[in-house]
This record gives structure tokens, C-alpha cells and sequence, in this order.
């Protein structure tokens, strides 16, 4: 178990929050090596507008507490701001959304394209304890219900067991005109993932909603962490 993990899944316990916020989530799995997105916790327009020029345009907007969940159902994501202007339009929109009273972080988060879209996942079961989840992610995560299970610990023949089992898995060394991705990267995840979670039995759940897999390598963009309160 990582020290810097464990000290921010122990703060959220004694808080007795039931979830990290997305930049919390992601400090958590980075601690534990996995690769996420370059990003900065803002609270004011102009705080936004710098980091921006830091990560470069074009870059995502998004509201960022414990309490959020589904934000991009909720209008609480903007994605492909190109500048200033719309940085700055988008961050008004979200506040208003976000509620009169909202007084929060936002997240200003480097844009990933030209990805392939996965979820990785666990939930704790109360008999068997920690069960992986690896499928379809993005937006199909719903519609396609293409997941597969595994009980973690996880190895490397299990993990790759596990993907197998899935449609988005076996898409990973390419079919017809989709190029190969880095489908050892994605094992690595997964292992590291299982790990996180028999390491922490104060976490309930876990989501990396989507895990974007490049030629090289990958970057988990959005995460969840939900805690035992």
C-alpha cells in the first residue's frame, strides 16, 4: 500500500464521505501507478484560464467535488474548449448548473482524442471481496453491457483471461480497419487496479470511466472512488 494512497483514502473515511472527488480518485490510482490525465484544480475563471495556457488548448472543464457523480449526464462537463472565450463561457455555464450555492473546485483537464474507450472497474463484494470489472467504456458502457468479471488479486494470464472475454478486449490487437492498441498497457492496469483494491478495504468502488488506450500506451481520464463510510 502506498503512503500517499492510503492517506487520502483515510482522510475521506474519517470525513465519512462515501466518494472521492475525480482528482482525489486520481491521485489514488496514480500513487499506485496508474497513468491519468494532466490536469489542475481551479476556483476562479482566471485561475482556469492559466492553467489552460500551461496544459494547452484545447482543453476540458469540469466540476469537481466528492458529492459529483454522472456529471456529464448533468451538464456539469464541457469538452474542447479552444480558448479563452470559451473557457471562460463554459465555466459560467457549469457554475450556474453546479447550483447558486456551489463554492467548489472546477477542473481544468488536458483533452485526450483519438483513443480507444475502456472501463475498468471493482466492486466489493461482501463474500468474495474485491471483483474486477473490464468492458466497453465511454459512452457504450451502457448500451453494449459488454463487461466481463474476475476475483482480484489479478495476474497477468488472468487479466488477460478476463479481456478476452469481452468484445472491447479482443478489439484491442485490431480487427478489419481498427489499428492494434496497447492491450499490455491495459493488463497493467488491471493488475495494479486489483492490488488498490485488496490493498484498501475502505474503498467500495472503483471506475475508470474511460481508460483512453493509444497505440502507446493509456490515460485513465475520468475516475470514481467510493468509500466505505
Amino acid at each position: 500500500m502506498t503512503t500517499r494512497a492510503q492517506a487520502i483514502i483515510r482522510r475521506a473515511h474519517e470525513r465519512r464521505q462515501r466518494a472521492l472527488s475525480e482528482h482525489d480518485s486520481k491521485r489514488v490510482i496514480a500513487a499506485y501507478g496508474v497513468p491519468t490525465t494532466r490536469e489542475v484544480l481551479v476556483k476562479t475563471p482566471a485561475e482556469a484560464g492559466s492553467a489552460a495556457r500551461r496544459l494547452g488548448y484545447p482543453v476540458v472543464l469540469k466540476v469537481c467535488s466528492a458529492g459529483e457523480s454522472h456529471k456529464t449526464e448533468k451538464g456539469l462537463v464541457a469538452v474542447g474548449l479552444a480558448g479563452e472565450r470559451d473557457l471562460r463561457a463554459a465555466f459560467g455555464r457549469l457554475k450556474e448548473r453546479a447550483g447558486a450555492g456551489y463554492a467548489g473546485d472546477f477542473l481544468v483537464q488536458e483533452m485526450i482524442e483519438g483513443s480507444r474507450e475502456l472501463m475498468i472497474g471493482m466492486v466489493r463484494d461482501p463474500q468474495f471481496g474485491p471483483l474486477m470489472m473490464f468492458g466497453s467504456g465511454g459512452v457504450e458502457v451502457e448500451g453494449l453491457k459488454d463487461v466481463a468479471f474476475a476475483l482480484a488479486p489479478l495476474n497477468q494470464a488472468e487479466a488477460e483471461k478476463m479481456i478476452r472475454k469481452t468484445w472491447a478486449g479482443r478489439k484491442l490487437k485490431g480487427f478489419r480497419d481498427i489499428p492494434p492498441a496497447d492491450e499490455e498497457s491495459v493488463i497493467d492496469v488491471l493488475i495494479k487496479l486489483s492490488w488498490l483494491a485488496m490493498e484498501n478495504e475502505n474503498i467500495r468502488e472503483i471506475e475508470i470511466n474511460p481508460l483512453s488506450v493509444l497505440s502507446k500506451g493509456v490515460i485513465a481520464v475520468d475516475v470514481r472512488i467510493k468509500t466505505v463510510a
